[in-house]
This record gives C-alpha cells, sequence and structure tokens, in this order.
C-alpha cells in the first residue's frame, strides 16, 4: 500500500478519494486559505471500517437474513457477544476494497429456510449499494453475496423431542 502526500497551494484543488494507507480514503480535497467557502475548507476521509459497518447493517436490515459471516467468524463471534461488556460486530462477514472513488463488498450469510435465496441476494445487494453509496459518495463497483448456511427452524438451541418408533 503506497501513501501519497501533496503539498496545497493557495486556491490549488487536492485530488479526490486519496487512499492514505492507513484504512482510510480521502473523499473531498479541501480548499485553502480564508477567502474560501467553511464547507471546503479542510479534507474529509472515511475509513475502511465505516464501509464495512454500513455494509453490515445495510445487509442486515433484509428479512431473510438470519446471520452474518462463514462458521469460524460466527463462533467466535457468538462467544465474543457473551462475554460482558461485549458488542455485536455489525462488520461480521463483510469484505470490502475501496479504491479511490469506488468499492467492492463481499457479504457473507446464513439464510432462514424457506426464503428464496436468489431475490433475497437481491435484496440484499440493492439495500447495500444504496446504503454504501448515498451515506459515503463511494460507486460501489459490485456486491458479492455468498450464502455460507441455511437456518433451519429446529436449530434454535431447543431440544426437539423425536417420538421414537420402537417402544
Amino acid at each position: 500500500m503506497t501513501t501519497q502526500t501533496a503539498t496545497v497551494a493557495k486556491n490549488a484543488s487536492v485530488p479526490q478519494n486519496v487512499k492514505n494507507g492507513q484504512g482510510t480514503t480521502a473523499l473531498t480535497g479541501g480548499a485553502v486559505g480564508a477567502d474560501e467557502p467553511a464547507a471546503t475548507r479542510g479534507r474529509t476521509s472515511i475509513a475502511d471500517v465505516v464501509v464495512v459497518k454500513i455494509a453490515g447493517s445495510a445487509a442486515r436490515e433484509i428479512p431473510g437474513v438470519h446471520a452474518m459471516g462463514g462458521g469460524l467468524s460466527r463462533t467466535l463471534g457468538a462467544v465474543r457477544d457473551r462475554v460482558p461488556g461485549g458488542r455485536p460486530n455489525v462488520g461480521r462477514g463483510v469484505k470490502v476494497e475501496v479504491g479511490e472513488r469506488q468499492t467492492a463488498i463481499d457479504v457473507d450469510l446464513v439464510v432462514e429456510y424457506g426464503v428464496a435465496i436468489a431475490d433475497l441476494a437481491r435484496d440484499v445487494r440493492e439495500n447495500v449499494i444504496a446504503a454504501v453509496e448515498r451515506i459515503t459518495g463511494l460507486e460501489v463497483v459490485e456486491v458479492n453475496v455468498t450464502v455460507n448456511d441455511v437456518h433451519l427452524p429446529d436449530e434454535d438451541g431447543e431440544p426437539t423431542t423425536v417420538d421414537s418408533r420402537v417402544e
């Protein structure tokens, strides 16, 4: 990963969306000088983790998404959630690659049994793209949805009673 540094002269524009090597993307290059409008003085940067959290929240909003992440990340997350003071990881199951003006997102899901997976994936994709583009201003070039598991109704941790065929 490379770091870009720029010296900005008065009234010069800074390139938009400069990756700074710290997991953030500079979205706006602000102008400098007291004669510039207040709204344009300074720079705006968005950390990659922000895109992860936005995408994770947007994916979880879709009915039929039971959980997010692969088997190991869900297991570790369940342990972390049970620790006193622990918070759920909104970004679990989401990976992003952020460029200068664009981002690509991978989402791993566990779906509820009976939900049409193709429709669910389309809804997740649409919601994630809309949320990330609206909130960050980055163009989402793709959202790859991977369904890792199906949650069955009897997997809620409650023992099921099975009638024995023999007595």
